[in-house]
C-alpha cells in the first residue's frame, strides 16, 4: 500500500533560528535552514497519522493544510514533542462523539496524563478541551491496514520509542540504538535518524554516528532530523553520501506501508 510522509519539523528542541542567536545558519536566507521542532505526518488509505505534537504543531498544520487526523503516536515526553497537544482540539472535534486516539509508551502515557490533567481527569469545566484518549503501547499497533512497530532507542539514559511503519522508520532523539532494535530495522527503503550536529552530545546522535548506522543498515534512503543550527543545509548535504540527506520542513516522500 502506498503512503506519503511529510516532515512537519526537522529542528532541534530550540528550533532554528534559535532565539537570540546570530550564527550563520540562524541568519541564513535558505528556507531549508528554517527548522521547527521535530515531527512527521504519515498518510495512507485516506488516513492521517501524526508522530509527536510539537510546540510548533499549529503552524505546521496550517502550513501543510492538515484537515484531519486519525491517530497520534508519541516518541517520548520532552517538551518539544508534547507541548502542542492542545492544538489537537479542532481536529479532535471531528471525531465526536468518539475521541482521537493518542498512543504512547505506558510510562509516557502516564506522564502526559498527569501533565495535562485538565484534559484527562474530567473535572475541568471551562472552555473547550481536546477530545483525545491515551492508549498505552504494549507492542505493534495495527491501524487502518498498517502496522506501527515501536522501536526502542536510548535518549541519554532513558529508553524511548521510534517507530517502523512498512518500509520506513522514524527514529528521533537517540544517542544509542540497542542491538535488539537493529533487527527491527532491516530492509528499509526510508530511515530517519537523529543527527544533531558534528560535536558529541550526551543525549543525541551526531552526523558521524548516524552515518555509521546508515552504513550498517543500508536503507535505500536515509534522512537526518532533529538538526541544530550547527549544520547548514546545503553545505552539509554536499558532504554526505548520495543516499543520505538532511530532512527539511515540508519535505515529502512516498514509500510502501
Amino acid at each position: 500500500m502506498k503512503a506519503s510522509l511529510t516532515v512537519l519539523g526537522s529542528g532541534t528542541s530550540m528550533g532554528v533560528p534559535t532565539i537570540g542567536c546570530d550564527c550563520e545558519v540562524c541568519r541564513s536566507s535558505d528556507p531549508h535552514d528554517k527548522r521547527t521542532r521535530p515531527s512527521v505526518l504519515i498518510e495512507y488509505a485516506g488516513k492521517a497519522v501524526l508522530i509527536d505534537t510539537t510546540p510548533d504543531f499549529r503552524a505546521q498544520a496550517i502550513r501543510e493544510n492538515i484537515r484531519h487526523l486519525d491517530a497520534v503516536f508519541y516518541t517520548h515526553t520532552h517538551a518539544d514533542h508534547i507541548l502542542g497537544i492542545d492544538d489537537l482540539r479542532p481536529l479532535s472535534y471531528l471525531h465526536e462523539p468518539n475521541k482521537l486516539p493518542l498512543y504512547a509508551r505506558p510510562d509516557a502515557a502516564e506522564f502526559i496524563r498527569n501533565m495535562f490533567r485538565y484534559i484527562f481527569d474530567g473535572n475541568y469545566k471551562f472552555g473547550g478541551l481536546a477530545q483525545v484518549e491515551l492508549k498505552p503501547i504494549n507492542g505493534p499497533v495495527e491501524l487502518f491496514g498498517a502496522t506501527f512497530e515501536p522501536i526502542a532507542v536510548v535518549h541519554g539514559e532513558t529508553e524511548i520509542f521510534g517507530f517502523r511503519f512498512g518500509s520506513a522508520a522514524y527514529l528521533t532523539d537517540h544517542s544509542d540504538i540497542p542491538e535488539k532494535s537493529f533487527e527491527q530495522l532491516k530492509n528499509l527503503d526510508v530511515l530517519f535518524l537523529d543527527a544533531l550536529r558534528y560535536k558529541p552530545h550526551p543525549t543525541h546522535s551526531t552526523v558521524e554516528n548516524s552515518l555509521r548506522i546508515v552504513e550498517r543498515l543500508q536503507p535505500r534512503q536515509a534522512f537526518f532530523t532533529h538538526i541544530s543550527h550547527d549544520l547548514p543545509h546545503e553545505a552539509t548535504n554536499a558532504s554526505l553520501p548520495p543516499n543520505v540527506r538532511l530532512a527539511y520542513d515540508g519535505m515529502k516522500l512516498e514509500f510502501e506501508i
